[in-house]
């Protein structure tokens, strides 16, 4: 019998959850995903992966990341895309969750939990030292549900990015700043 899931009252509901590694042919709910956790987010705006570029990204000659699907009773209901990083100081990989996401109404009822307990796994087996990930921090469900796995916020760091006209100045040797 699959495990008693909570519910939103507290009662509890057999419902079957699995976590599986996403297919190709996944590449159109991938997407959905990664607009519903924008939209979450206020990041809309900032989307711009087709199923085209996921598909390459994904499951092309030489894949950038990984993704594991959620679902509840055989419908999905959530995602974690990851990559492999390096940890200089320890000299070993690591990952990098670059999103976790769970619809709305199917948050609650043990899917995110899921998905991290597959990602641990997944470190475990890979002997990766650690998982790495950024949260916006005005996401307070996010942060305390990081909390409650036991996660530790990073605060001395701060994340930076150089992208678009600013990543290409840089690349042409355009540089803002060069004193240093």
């Amino acid at each position: 019998m699959p495990p008693a899931l909570p519910t939103a009252d507290g009662a509890t509901c057999h419902r079957r959850l699995s976590i599986r590694f996403s297919e190709p042919t996944d590449v159109g709910l991938i997407v959905r995903f990664i607009r519903a956790l924008a939209a979450y987010e206020k990041l809309e705006q900032h989307v711009s992966a087709t199923e085209e570029t996921l598909l390459a990204s994904l499951y092309g000659p030489r894949p950038a990341a990984e993704c594991l699907i959620a679902l509840l009773d055989e419908q999905p209901v959530g995602f974690a895309l990851f990559f492999e990083n390096f940890s200089t100081f320890r000299g070993r990989r690591g990952m990098y969750l670059e999103d976790l996401f769970v619809n709305p109404e199917s948050r609650g009822q043990g899917v995110g939990t899921a998905l991290f307990r597959r990602l641990a796994e997944i470190a475990v087996e890979r002997d990766y030292c650690r998982i790495d990930w950024a949260v916006l921090d005005w996401n307070q469900p996010a942060i305390g549900f990081y909390r409650r796995l036991g996660a530790v916020a990073l605060e001395e760091w701060t994340v930076n990015r150089l992208e678009s006209a600013t990543l290409r100045r840089m690349a042409s040797g355009d540089l803002l700043d060069s004193r240093d």
